[in-house]
């Protein structure tokens, strides 16, 4: 077929998904912005929006290739939608995973009928599986975000934010491959043309914001990020047409910034949100985009890895001024530490952890080095614990 999404399309494909996806929520909180209103697509079927394409591709399968079946690559989310739409629709999925994919997001693509198939080395490698399974045994495959028909599907959401927010001035949507804002702007720009398109990259992989700036599909340098579900170093041909003609922005986000973002949702409105989906909180709390416009924040997820979860909320506390640690040196002599945290101790923030070291590289033969970790309350804070450190005597050291 024509490599075409249209309105119709995105149009036939919600009616199809009727008592499959659900209609998710629009959550407000004055606490993260008056303006700012959150698509909270991580309350959807399998943790996030990717079972809205994977539904449509399957469905449009012919009934020759349903009677052979599906196959996709995933580590994460697309595993999860192919498997539940498959078994919804009763055609076999068969999941090339990497070997070392988290053992609850493989149980979980289990637990939707998938039949998972673990695959030594990383993604590229289980990519590679997939194709030769699809070309052996004649199943078709189903891109994650380079197909008309799983751009349609996510394209439900883009009529849903409409609905739900016929006022707003612009949606802010995640960028990874490039499916899921292909398929909201075309959505949005078909009926609403005025209203504003932004797409969100982490700033470690931008694959998307430099193949736009190019003028033609780049591939990027790989690089870490806690918004795995983005993770993407080279769009589709069809995504970046469809972004460069609807998209009126590209903005990306740093590692701290989304790591602060997962945790303004978790104490605001109470929403548990993935690196990727959090990056249009972002996009919003760091003044990335113009936030005096009524803005919706797509939330495209909310399978956050829970052994990382911990670190990524320290982290986050850090970039917003919530936790601090101080290095400073001291005599070794009795009374002193107890000087330094009465220090603290006036200035209203809690010790979290102290470390105090003898024989470091820092300090004279009678001296130490503390290192205290702090709880605060913002920056402003940290900046007057810092400067009555200082006037009582304490240099401190980066």
């Amino acid at each position: 077929m024509e490599n075409r999404v249209t309105l119709q399309m995105i149009q036939e494909a919600r009616e199809a998904m009727a008592g499959v996806t659900e209609l998710t929520p629009i959550v407000t909180s004055t606490r993260l912005g008056k303006n700012l209103y959150i698509k909270s697509e991580n309350l959807q079927k399998t943790g996030s929006f990717k079972i809205r394409g994977a539904f449509n591709k399957i469905r449009n399968l012919s009934p020759e290739e349903a009677a052979k079946g599906v196959i996709a690559c995933s580590a994460g989310n697309h595993a999860q939608g192919v498997a539940l739409s498959a078994t919804r629709l009763g055609i076999r999925s068969v999941i090339c995973m990497p070997e070392g994919a988290p053992i609850l997001k493989v149980e979980a693509t289990r637990s939707y009928g998938g039949e998972v198939v673990l695959v030594p080395g990383n993604y590229d490698d289980a990519a590679a599986e997939a194709a030769r399974l699809a070309k052996e045994e004649g199943y078709t495959f189903a891109h994650p975000f380079n197909d008309p028909y799983v751009i349609a599907g996510q394209g439900t959401l883009g009529l849903e934010i409409l609905e739900q927010v016929p006022d707003v001035d612009q949606i802010v949507v995640p960028i990874g491959g490039g499916g899921l804002i292909s398929g909201v702007a075309t959505a949005v720009k078909s009926m609403r043309p005025n209203v504003k398109v932004i797409g969100v990259q982490a700033a470690t992989v931008p694959s998307m914001f430099v193949s736009v700036r190019n003028g033609a599909i780049t591939t990027v340098k790989d690089g870490p990020t806690i918004a795995d579900g983005i993770h993407v170093l080279t769009p589709g041909d069809l995504t970046f047409d469809l972004v460069s003609q609807y998209v009126d922005d590209i903005v990306t986000v740093s590692e701290d910034e989304i790591a602060a973002a997962i945790v303004a949702p978790l104490e605001g409105p109470k929403t548990v949100a993935e690196g990727a989906g959090a990056t249009t909180v972002a996009a919003y709390l760091f003044r990335k985009i113009d936030t005096s416009l009524k803005t919706v924040a797509l939330v495209s997820g909310g399978n956050v890895d829970i052994t990382t979860l911990s670190r990524i909320i320290t982290k986050g506390l850090q970039k917003t001024g919530r936790i601090i640690k101080l290095t400073t040196k001291l005599v070794d002599k009795a009374g002193n530490l107890a000087h330094l945290l009465q220090v603290v101790a006036d200035n209203g923030a809690n010790v979290l952890e102290i470390d105090h070291e003898r024989e470091d590289a820092k300090t004279e033969v009678n001296s130490c080095v503390v290192t205290l970790t702090l709880e605060t309350k913002d920056e402003e804070h940290i900046r007057k614990i810092r400067r009555d450190m200082e006037e009582n005597g304490y240099q401190l050291f980066d």
